[in-house]
């Protein structure tokens, strides 16, 4: 073999756990079968005929070799590469085709259906299609659909049997998400510990890495509660994620109400954990858990001052609809999730072990702390964040409120 990839036949992907794709889709000619459903991939009829997969954008020849007649041969790389592949018998010329997506299907299938991933990860998904002019198709969980259908018109979100059904000839399919061992190369081209969520994506659809956010429409968005108020979740998929400062939320809820405030607890879970660590909602908030629609909570959020809470998915709701947030965060570095200028860490703890190239985050272990998980203070990295750390930070998001109202007062003037 000559290049720099290598390939795989279709016996080796009916053991992938991404796909068992079967044949190519599309037909070229004399019999050729072809498609980028996973990774470029091809059929040829003919013993010994010579295949080419070369990246038009960095100029590398990424395969160079005959093939046997009947298997499918597929690259290495399952990401976006903008292929092109030939087909030689002999010196003659069989075929030869480039990528372009414009105007074809193209599916894109997330790796996770959690409300933080999603939020992240369909405007990367549009600026794609934007990018290539295609009929983009983007697998979704039934309950999320209604947040991004209104916002991005030009995706066609389906759940898993809506795909299935699909049917059609799909030009290309791309897996997303964070997939481990963080260190695969083949369908990641880049360790997403040292990107942010959305740059990790944008890389693997082969986008120009910026913060996006997505395009939401609330449903409703009639202010239901007069009084000021402030929206807080407190619970999380991992023991990491949660603030672990016992004082921390106590302390950070009478404040709130001190200064006037509302203070609505939106989580789904009013109670949720493992073993002795269990988390309950904290005292002084009042209750608006449980299993309620996400387009609920997002006109919760819409008339909120501003939002409290950790890295996970309803901290990126807030940051969609627009309100402000305070993150509470030191597992993650903050360069992870999206900005904002009220995230809290203390760096004088751990910290940061999500971004650790010598360890990998285990979602499975609801107890993961890859430091300290048999010292006598396991997650110290949220343990050390002090009430009056957050606090501070939430005394910064009102004074900056308050400004950019009186210079905006003052324009109207």
């Amino acid at each position: 073999m000559s290049g720099t990839d290598s390939t795989s036949t279709q016996r080796g992907l009916n053991q992938s756990v991404f796909a068992t794709p079967g044949i190519p889709k599309l037909a070229g000619p004399e019999g050729i079968l072809f498609d980028f459903n996973y990774g470029c991939r091809v059929q040829v009829p003919v013993d010994g005929w010579r295949v080419r997969m070369i990246d038009l954008d960095t100029h590398s020849l990424l395969f160079d070799e005959p093939v046997e007649a009947g298997i499918v041969v597929t690259s290495r790389r399952k990401y976006f590469v903008r292929f092109q592949l030939v087909v030689l018998d002999g010196e003659r010329l069989v075929f030869s085709h480039s990528y372009d997506a414009r105007g074809k299907k193209v599916v894109v299938r997330p790796s996770t259906m959690a409300l933080g991933d999603s939020l992240a990860w369909v405007p990367i998904a549009d600026a794609f299609r934007e990018q290539h002019q295609c009929d983009l198709t983007m697998l979704l969980a039934a309950h999320l659909q209604s947040l991004f259908r209104a916002g991005h018109p030009r995706i066609r979100f389906v759940t898993q049997e809506e795909l299935d059904a699909l049917g059609g000839d799909v030009y290309a399919t791309y897996y997303i998400g964070l997939f481990s061992p963080y260190t695969d190369r083949d369908h990641q081209p880049t360790d997403p510990r040292v990107s942010s969520m959305q740059d990790a994506i944008a890389y693997m659809l082969g986008v120009p890495c910026a913060e996006r956010r997505p395009e939401l429409v609330v449903a409703d968005a009639v202010r239901r509660i007069p009084e000021r108020y402030v929206c807080i979740a407190t619970q999380a998929t991992a023991q990491c994620k949660y603030w672990n400062n016992p004082r921390g939320w106590p302390t950070l809820i009478a404040h709130l109400k001190e200064l006037g405030y509302r203070v609505l607890c939106i989580d789904r879970n009013r109670e949720y954990g493992l073993g002795k660590h269990i988390n309950t909602m904290p005292e002084g908030c009042e209750d608006f858990t449980g299993d309620r629609p996400l387009q609920d909570r997002a006109s919760l959020l819409l008339h909120a001052d501003f939002f409290i809470g950790l890295g996970s998915g309803l901290s990126w709701l807030a940051w969609a609809v627009g309100t402000p947030v305070v993150m509470i965060s030191g597992f993650s570095h903050p360069q992870t999730e999206f900005k904002t200028p009220y995230r809290v860490i203390n760096f004088h703890a751990c910290n940061s072990c999500f971004n650790d190239t010598t360890t990998q985050f285990d979602a499975r272990d609801f107890l993961w702390c890859p430091r300290r998980h048999d010292n006598p203070q396991p997650f110290q990295c949220t343990w050390a964040i002090s009430p009056e750390h957050v606090i501070f930070n939430v005394h910064r998001l009102i004074a900056d409120h308050r400004l950019s109202e009186a210079e905006a007062a003052t324009e109207a003037s």
